[in-house]
């Protein structure tokens, strides 16, 4: 059996998530446009806008993955919103390298919104390459490889109410690794 390590449970998840969507409703009392980068930020998405003071507006994208030897991304999804005038926020799951998110507030800039920031459930600073302005942070995190609360590896585990701490190598030879260990207990 793969072992795993309880990195946040819910109660941690939902006290970060009610922090972070005091900050945003105090920032945004006038309304604000939540963008939300498809799968990963969903739970976390879903947990914030209920625990917002304010009623948000919410919008999707999705990005590729990235292509090979590249380190770049696009568009397979775009927004649904104009966002020219509006204040903006784009909710993440986790910020390594900087790379995509930097990209994505690249690219929503030009359509010339009010104010754009970027919101994250988890920062992982020790990996940035690019620097990347982060407003609103839920957690920082050391460079482990994490699973839960969206987070997955072959679609696997974003179901998960916590954070763990897994093995990617482990995963990388069966992606079903920790099913039996996680979900018989």
């Amino acid at each position: 059996m793969t072992e795993t390590r309880l990195l946040l449970g819910p109660q941690d998840l939902r006290a970060g998530v009610r922090r972070i969507a005091a900050e945003l409703s105090a920032a945004y009392d006038d309304g604000v446009l939540l963008v939300a980068v498809l799968k990963g930020s969903v739970p976390f998405l879903a947990d914030l806008v209920r625990a917002m003071t304010v009623v948000p507006e919410v919008d999707f994208l999705a990005i590729s993955t990235y292509a090979p030897g590249t380190g770049r991304v696009r568009l397979v999804k775009d927004l649904e919103t104009d966002i020219c005038g509006r204040d903006v926020v784009v909710v993440e799951d986790v910020v390594d390298t900087g790379l995509t998110l930097t990209y994505l507030l690249g690219e929503l800039a030009r359509r010339e919104p009010r104010s754009l920031e970027a919101c994250v459930l988890l920062d992982k600073a020790a990996r940035r390459i690019v620097p990347v302005p982060l407003r609103f942070v839920g957690f920082e995190l050391a460079d482990e490889f994490v699973v839960g609360y969206g987070l997955d590896v072959g679609e696997r585990y974003r179901n998960l109410g916590e954070l763990l701490v897994a093995d990617p190598e482990a995963l990388r030879g069966a992606r079903d690794a920790y099913v039996q260990a996680l979900f018989g207990r």
